[in-house]
C-alpha cells in the first residue's frame, strides 16, 4: 500500500487525514493541538493515523501539511525583532501607512503595533522615479552602514523596500549583495523578491511581515523537518499556501507571508473538488473549527482569488482565496459585556484548558459547552470515546452566566448559539450580499468539527434550504490537502490603458512572467506534461482605487483579447457595483500568471444506491434540546459510517462520527448521495 496524508493543524485539534492510492481508502485521525510547539502534536498525529492502517512512515509517498504558525505569530506578536532600510525621507510610511483609522467611527480603535520601531526604521539615499529610471543611484556606503547599525542593535531579521522598485529592482538587489556580506545570518526580505507590485505602503507592510515572521517560520520547519525524517518519512513534506496550492518547506520557510491562511484555504479546496464530484456549482463553504469560523463563497465552482488583504490589521500583497473569517469556534467563550449583553468570542478556551467540559481547568461557558448541555453534541464523550467530557461542568459554566442575565439554563444556552450563528451569519453576508449574491442561490457546504453542528440553524437564519455535509467533515482541510497542486504566483505592475495598449508590449510582459514560472517549474522538477500556466489582469477605471481580477486567454495578445479583457471587466464590475461607466477610461494595472505543478490527487468513485432504509445505523436515542420545540425531544442516534447511499433520514436526528456531529432538526430530512455526502434539505 502507498499512503497520501494531509495534515490541518488547528487550534484545538490536530487533523489528519491517510489517503491509500490502491484502494481508494480514506482514513481520519484526530488528536489535540500542542500550541506550546505545533510540530509535536503533528507527529503524533501522523504516528497515530499510520498505527490505524498498520503502515510505517516510509510507505507515504505524498505528506502535505497546513498550519497556523504564521497567523499566530502575527496576531499574537511572537514574530523576531526586525530593521528596516528603505528610501531616505520614507522611513515613517510604515506606521503613517494609509492614516485611516481601523473602523471609521469607534473613536476608542487601536491601530495593529507596528513591527519595526522608529530607531531600527533607517533610511538610505537613492531614487528610482514612477517611470522606472534612476534619479539617484544607492549611496552603498550608507546602506552598508545602516545594515552594521540594525546588526549592533541585535535584530535577527532585515527588511528592504525601495521607492519604485517593482519596476527597477537594481538598487534593492545591490542592498541584497551587500546586507549578505555584512549581515550574512540575517534573514532578508527584500521587497521586489516579496510583492514586486505597485502601492507602495502595502508593498512595504507585505515585506515587513514577512521579515518579521521568517525566523519563527524557518524555527518550526526545522523541527517539523527532524522529527518527520526521525518517524521514517522519506519524501520531502510540503505546506500549503493562502492561494490554496502547496509549496515545499524550505520555499514557505523563506515566504512566510504566502502562508498566513495555510490551514482554511484546503477547505476551500476540497469543497471545489466536491463541487465538482456532485455537479454543484454555487457553493458557500462555513468552515467552523475550535476557536474561528471561516467562510468562502464559489461561484461557478471557483473561489476567487484576492491579491489584496488585510491580515489583523496588516495589510498583505500575496494571491490568497478569498476567505472570510470571524472569531466564532466551539472555543469560543460566552460572556457578559458592561452593558449586561450577551457576547460570544472571540476570545477562545482552545485546546488547552478548552471548554468547561473538559475538565481542565476553564470555568467560562463556550459554544461547544452550550451545544454538551443541550445534546446535539454527546454529552460524554469525543471522538468516538477516545477524549472524556463532563456535562455537569458546562452545565455549571453556563448557570454561572445565566444568573447573570436572568435567565433560565437551556434559554441561556440556546442563546449562546443564537448569538455565534448571526456573528456567522453576518460573515456570509460580506462575501454574499455585499458582493451581488443572493445567499438562498447557494447551497451551503458545512465542515470543521463544529460546523455540522450548526449548519442547520445557519442555513435557516440566511434562508439557505440545501446543506451538505462532506464525508469526512472534521477533517475536510486535511482531506483536502490531498486534492491540491503545487502553486506559485507571478506578477508585474504597469498601468496601461486599455484603449491604447501596445499589444507586443503586453505579450512581452506575459512571456516574461511565463519565463519566470517556467524556471520556477523546473526547480521544483516538475514534469512538462504537468505544467499549467492561468493568466490573468487586474483592471479598473482610470482613477479607481481598487481593481477587477480578469482572466485573460493564453497566446499572443491581439486586439480580440483586449475586447475580452473589456467585456470580462464590465461583467465583473456590474456584478460587484450593479452598473458600468459607460465612456470611462479603463486601465490595465497589474498582470498575473497563477503556475500549478498538477500532481496526483484522491480520487473519489460514485457508490451504488442501497435505498432510503437507513435503520441498519441506528445506535440509539437520547434527548435533545431543539429550538424549534423549545424542549427536549427524544432523537434518534445514527452512526456516520454505516450510512450508504441513498440512505434518507427524517429529522429530529443526530448522526455522530469521530470527527464531527452533524444535527438534523425536525423538519428536514438527511440524504445520503453517491459520494456519501450528506444532503438535509427541507422536509416535504
Amino acid at each position: 500500500m502507498t499512503w497520501r496524508i494531509g495534515v490541518d493543524s488547528g487550534g484545538t485539534f490536530t487533523d489528519v487525514c491517510l489517503f491509500d492510492e490502491d484502494s481508494g481508502e480514506v482514513v481520519t485521525w484526530k488528536v489535540s493541538s500542542t500550541p506550546d510547539d505545533p510540530s509535536r502534536g503533528i507527529t503524533q498525529g501522523v504516528a497515530e493515523g499510520l498505527q490505524q492502517v498498520s503502515a510505517s512512515a516510509a510507505e507515504v509517498s505524498f505528506l502535505g501539511h497546513g498550519t497556523t504558525v504564521a497567523t499566530n505569530a502575527l496576531i499574537q506578536g511572537r514574530g523576531v525583532k526586525t530593521g528596516l532600510i528603505t528610501t531616505e525621507g520614507f522611513r515613517d510610511l510604515l506606521e503613517i501607512g494609509r492614516q485611516k483609522r481601523p473602523h471609521l467611527y469607534d473613536l476608542q480603535a487601536d491601530k495593529p503595533e507596528t513591527l519595526v520601531t522608529r530607531d531600527l526604521r533607517l533610511g538610505v539615499a537613492e531614487r528610482v522615479r514612477p517611470d522606472g529610471t534612476v534619479e539617484e543611484g544607492l549611496d552603498a556606503d550608507a546602506f552598508r552602514a545602516a545594515v552594521r547599525s540594525l546588526k549592533a542593535e541585535g535584530v535577527q531579521s532585515v527588511a528592504v523596500s525601495f521607492l519604485y522598485s517593482f519596476l527597477n529592482a537594481e538598487h534593492e538587489k545591490t542592498a541584497a549583495a551587500i546586507l549578505t556580506e555584512e549581515f550574512p545570518e540575517a534573514f532578508a526580505a527584500i521587497s521586489h523578491r516579496i510583492a514586486p507590485e505597485f502601492r507602495e505602503y502595502e508593498r512595504l507592510s507585505t515585506t515587513v511581515v514577512n521579515a518579521y515572521l521568517g525566523p519563527v517560520m524557518q524555527v518550526y520547519v526545522k523541527a517539523l523537518q527532524k522529527k518527520l525524517a526521525d518517524l521514517g518519512l522519506r519524501v520531502a513534506p510540503q505546506l500549503t499556501q493562502s492561494n490554496g496550492g502547496v509549496i515545499a518547506f524550505d520555499t514557505a520557510a523563506e515566504n512566510p507571508v504566502r502562508t498566513v491562511l495555510s490551514g482554511p484555504s484546503t477547505g476551500v479546496v476540497a469543497a471545489q473538488a466536491i463541487g465538482r464530484m456532485t455537479g454543484t456549482d454555487n457553493l458557500i463553504t462555513f468552515d467552523m473549527g475550535g476557536t474561528s469560523s471561516d467562510v468562502a463563497l464559489l461561484s461557478n465552482g471557483k473561489c476567487r482569488v484576492v491579491n489584496e488583504s488585510v491580515v489583523h490589521g496588516y495589510p498583505l500583497k500575496v494571491p490568497m482565496l478569498d476567505i472570510h473569517t470571524v472569531g466564532a469556534g466551539g472555543g469560543s467563550i460566552a460572556y457578559v459585556d458592561n452593558g449586561g449583553l450577551l457576547k460570544v468570542g472571540p476570545r477562545s478556551a482552545g485546546a488547552n484548558p478548552g471548554p468547561a467540559c473538559y475538565g481542565l481547568g476553564n470555568a467560562e461557558p463556550t459554544v461547544t459547552d452550550a451545544n454538551v448541555l443541550m445534546q446535539t453534541q454527546n454529552p460524554e464523550y469525543l471522538l468516538n470515546g477516545r477524549m472524556k467530557i463532563d456535562r455537569s461542568l458546562s452545565q455549571v459554566a453556563v448557570q454561572t452566566l445565566a444568573d447573570k442575565l436572568g435567565l433560565g439554563l437551556m434559554e441561556t444556552a440556546n442563546g449562546i448559539l443564537d448569538i455565534v450563528i448571526a456573528n456567522m451569519a453576518k460573515a456570509i453576508r460580506v462575501i454574499s450580499v455585499q458582493r451581488g449574491h443572493d445567499p438562498r442561490d447557494y447551497t451551503l457546504l458545512a465542515f470543521g468539527g463544529a460546523g455540522p453542528v450548526q449548519a442547520a440553524r445557519l442555513a435557516r437564519a440566511l434562508g439557505m434550504t440545501r446543506v451538505m455535509i462532506p464525508r469526512t467533515p472534521g477533517v475536510l482541510c486535511a482531506l483536502g490537502l490531498l486534492m491540491t497542486d503545487l502553486r506559485a504566483d507571478f506578477s508585474a505592475t504597469s498601468l496601461t490603458p486599455l484603449s491604447g495598449a501596445d499589444n507586443g508590449m503586453l505579450s512581452a510582459t506575459y512571456a516574461d512572467l511565463e519565463a519566470q514560472a517556467e524556471a520556477w517549474f523546473d526547480a521544483e522538477d516538475i514534469l512538462t506534461g504537468a505544467r499549467l500556466i492561468e493568466r490573468s489582469v487586474d483592471v479598473r477605471y482610470a482613477g479607481q482605487n481598487y481593481e477587477i481580477s480578469v482572466p485573460v486567454a493564453s497566446g499572443p495578445v491581439t486586439a480580440e483579447t483586449l475586447r475580452q479583457i473589456e467585456a470580462g471587466f464590465e461583467a465583473a464590475h456590474r456584478q460587484l457595483y450593479g452598473f458600468v461607466a459607460e465612456g470611462e477610461p479603463i486601465q490595465l494595472v497589474t498582470f498575473r500568471i497563477a503556475a500549478s505543478g498538477l500532481v496526483e490527487k484522491a480520487d473519489f468513485q460514485p457508490q451504488p444506491d442501497a435505498g432510503a432504509d437507513a435503520t441498519a445505523a441506528i445506535t440509539g436515542t437520547r434527548p435533545v434540546w431543539m429550538p424549534e420545540t423549545g424542549d427536549f425531544v427524544e432523537t434518534t442516534l445514527y452512526n456516520r459510517d454505516r450510512l450508504l447511499a441513498g440512505n434518507r433520514i427524517a429529522g429530529p436526528a443526530i448522526i455522530d462520527q469521530m470527527d464531527s456531529t452533524t444535527v438534523v432538526p425536525p423538519d428536514m430530512t438527511a440524504t445520503v448521495d453517491a459520494y456519501l455526502n450528506l444532503i438535509l434539505e427541507q422536509s416535504a
